[in-house]
């Protein structure tokens, strides 16, 4: 059920990635899918009743491996959180940029200014 939870936030960024004209709603729609990925990956490593993939010296390793949580996809997650925020950064001060040059966020007047 929850992967579909994540479809669909992934499509609401989709709809606003493409069908929104407002630089600010396009950016938010791209923070969507990311975000969306993020938490798919998230659960893609999770196990129900897991344990941390800590091992103690009273576990035996066929224990260990079958309770224990995957650690790889967040540790991926992490890094793609840290580069999705260098790219809000520059997705960001490209905004501002524009903004400051057209005087507005809307890309059809963007379109309509150039010379």
């Amino acid at each position: 059920m929850i992967y579909y939870l994540c479809f669909l936030v992934f499509l609401i960024g989709v709809y606003g990635a493409l069908c929104k004209k407002n630089i600010v709603k396009i950016i938010l729609g791209l923070m969507l899918m990311e975000y969306a990925v993020n938490l798919f990956i998230v659960l893609v490593g999770y196990r129900k009743g897991g344990i941390a993939p800590i091992m103690n010296k009273s576990m035996s390793l066929s224990e260990f491996v079958s309770k224990s949580v995957d650690p790889l996809p967040q540790a991926f997650v992490l890094t793609s959180i840290v580069i999705g925020l260098g790219i809000l950064s520059l997705m960001v001060a490209v905004a501002i940029r524009l903004y400051e040059r057209y005087g507005t966020f809307d890309i059809t007047e963007m379109k309509k200014l150039r010379g």
